[in-house]
């Protein structure tokens, strides 16, 4: 068996060889496709769990349309597993998020067959829609298929494009890939209109109508009944759903079983010629084929390294994260002051959150994969005195950035925004690192923006943040372990707009942000074994600067160099730059380290940072050339 799954994956060099394979040895491919994807992230990490719920959509799906001419689409990518391994992708899939190796999401450079960039979710529809009138314009002839799931179509962008396609009445299909999740557990309305239904008065009358009468029937009753209890769960999930998506211009199939090779491919083919907007609605299993993961598909959504064996996630590093530390925090505040809430976008694990839901279920909101809706449902809490607290990871929060300007601090409204996986996140790569966030948040009026230079450091400026009453409050800290600080036994707010000097210095001053503090301190030690003494400033404010140090800095300094973990276009350091001009302080050279206006590819954190030379040796480098040692 093993031997025969080998060989039937290794000649699959593209779908057309895939279309050549009988449904058994479909069946063969798909568990070594799983086994395959299993080993990779084993070793590497990934997103396990939905990839593995896919193996057979994606089969079916290069099966019978005829890919790269049809289009096939993939929502946030992280699905998509098994359609790279089945579009020439097989033999560097070992690479997979590595640096230098293949992307973990689809991305149009890397493959003629994917389509569409992808990474952040609920994109597919709408920018299908976009392709299949681009091709209507055109006067061309192909198939353009969107697939949506995991929780993305909580995301109003998804609802967006449904509505615009059904009034467009393009030719299109949308697959949706229902497996009843998204990272966390499903939350909203939508995914409990079935329950709604089912408990409705009416519905409940008309079936016990029908069973007394069935009752009284002695020749067919009992027949009649077992029909329709049979038809029952038919009613639920085929009727009922169908009904919101023909409302929007649709025409509806489905449910189907998406692990049945059979049935999906026969469907596909049935629809693949239909006029107009097709969804078939896809029940799959997250996580299917490995034990562990469709036990627990939260775990293993996003995982690092672990044990293929029993699943064990290999050991975590000594300092807890700072997301840890995060949610701790969280809880230890909103037990003494009940007007804390939190709010999650489809994020709880991921955001620390898990926890303060458990302790507080009445103060604790997922709103699923929205964040503009979480901002602005934030706002409206902080309109009538609580203190919000919105957990977003940096790469999310850009897609509510006119919520945050028009409809939280334009209005001055006391909201905090905990701005996750700030900075370069690793294997992810450009969709998904957060190095765009000091750059776009420093520009709004009434925001305060600070970042930690330490994990005990954020507990006190989640305080700071949360006592903070004037407007809005921006706190950023990187993905990962912290440095190993002892944590104060009692939280207390540090003042708005001070800085801390943290290491003196006679030839020139660093002014490091968040998570450029800690190698800041090593450049420094490495600067004192060739001679060059310098200070070092915990730079924590982004917005308001500390202009008393800044003034300071530039009476005593030469040289002052500024570090941080985000794009230099209109980041801290250009803050740096622009304070030095008004004040007419130009004497003082500012030298400026930090991201390149360019996106960063993946590869693990700290070999990103040592080729941009923000770690250690890059500043003391840099300082070294600066001052023409």
């Amino acid at each position: 068996m093993k031997k025969l799954m080998s060989t039937i994956l290794e000649s699959i060099d593209s779908p057309a060889d895939l279309r050549r394979l009988s449904i058994p040895e479909l069946v063969v491919l798909s568990e070594e496709i799983r086994e395959r994807i299993i080993s990779v992230v084993s070793e590497h990490g990934g997103h396990l769990a939905p990839s593995l719920g896919a193996v057979e959509l994606a089969i079916a799906l290069h099966y019978v349309f005829d890919t790269p001419r049809d289009k096939v689409i993939w929502d946030v990518g992280h699905q998509a597993y098994a359609h790279k391994l089945l579009t020439g992708r097989r033999d560097t899939f070992h690479t997979l998020r590595q640096c230098g190796g293949i992307s973990g999401f689809c991305k149009r450079s890397e493959s003629e067959y994917d389509v569409f960039d992808a990474g952040h979710a609920s994109t597919s529809i709408s920018s299908a829609l976009g392709i299949a009138s681009a091709r209507d314009l055109a006067g061309e002839d192909f198939k353009v298929v969107a697939i949506i799931g995991d929780g993305s179509m909580t995301g109003g962008l998804a609802f967006e494009g449904l509505n615009n396609a059904g009034a467009l009445g393009r030719d299109l299909i949308v697959v949706l890939n229902d497996n009843t999740m998204s990272i966390s557990k499903n939350v909203g309305a939508i995914s409990t209109y079935m329950t709604d239904l089912i408990t409705n008065p009416l519905y409940n009358r008309l079936k016990v109508d029908i069973w007394e009468l069935t009752g009284k029937m002695a020749s067919v009753g009992q027949r009649i009944r077992t029909l329709v209890a049979r038809l029952e769960e038919s009613a639920k999930t085929f009727l009922v759903p169908g009904m919101v998506f023909e409302a929007l211009g649709f025409r509806y199939f489905g449910p189907i079983d998406g692990h049945n090779h059979t049935q999906l491919i026969k469907t596909l083919k049935h629809i693949k010629n239909f006029k107009g907007p097709i969804l078939l609605h896809v029940l799959t299993k997250k996580g299917k084929g490995y034990k562990f993961a469709e036990e627990d598909a939260s775990k293993f959504h996003g995982i690092g390294a672990f044990e293929k064996l029993n699943g064990t996630v290999n050991a975590h590093p000594k300092a807890p994260s700072y997301t840890e530390i995060f949610g701790k925090a969280m809880v230890q505040l909103a037990a003494s002051n009940k007007k804390v809430v939190a709010i999650t976008a489809a994020m709880s694990i991921g955001t620390g959150l898990t926890a303060f839901g458990k302790r507080f279920p009445d103060r604790f909101f997922d709103v699923g994969i929205a964040e503009q809706h979480a901002v602005t449902f934030a706002a409206g809490l902080a309109c009538q005195g609580y203190r919000p607290v919105a957990a977003i990871y940096s790469t999310f929060l850009q897609r509510a950035f006119d919520q945050i300007v028009h409809d939280v601090a334009l209005q001055g409204l006391p909201v905090v925004f905990a701005i996750d996986r700030g900075g370069l996140v690793g294997e992810d790569g450009p969709t998904h690192h957060g190095v765009l966030d000091l750059s776009m948040l420093r520009q709004i009026p009434n925001m305060i923006v600070m970042a930690p230079g330490n994990e005990d450091e954020l507990r006190h400026m989640l305080k700071t943040a949360i006592h903070y009453e004037e407007g809005p409050v921006a706190l950023r800290y990187p993905r990962g372990p912290g440095v190993g600080v002892p944590l104060s036994s009692r939280l207390h707010l540090i003042k708005i707009g001070t800085w801390e000097t943290l290491r003196q210095g006679s030839d020139a001053a660093i002014l490091a942000v968040g998570s450029m503090v800690r190698p800041a301190l090593e450049a420094a030690q490495l600067l004192s074994k060739n001679s060059v003494e310098v200070s070092v400033i915990n730079c924590r404010y982004i917005k308001p600067l500390d202009t008393n140090i800044l003034r300071d800095v530039a009476s005593r300094y030469s040289h002052v160099l500024t570090v941080e973990e985000n794009i230099l276009n209109g980041g801290f350091g250009a803050a740096v730059l622009e304070f030095m001009e008004t004040e007419g302080l130009e004497e003082t050279r500012v030298i400026r380290m930090g991201l390149p206006d360019r996106f960063i590819e993946q590869g693990s954190r700290n070999v990103l940072l040592s080729q941009l030379e923000l770690d250690e040796q890059g500043i003391s480098s840099r300082l070294l050339r600066e001052l023409g040692k």
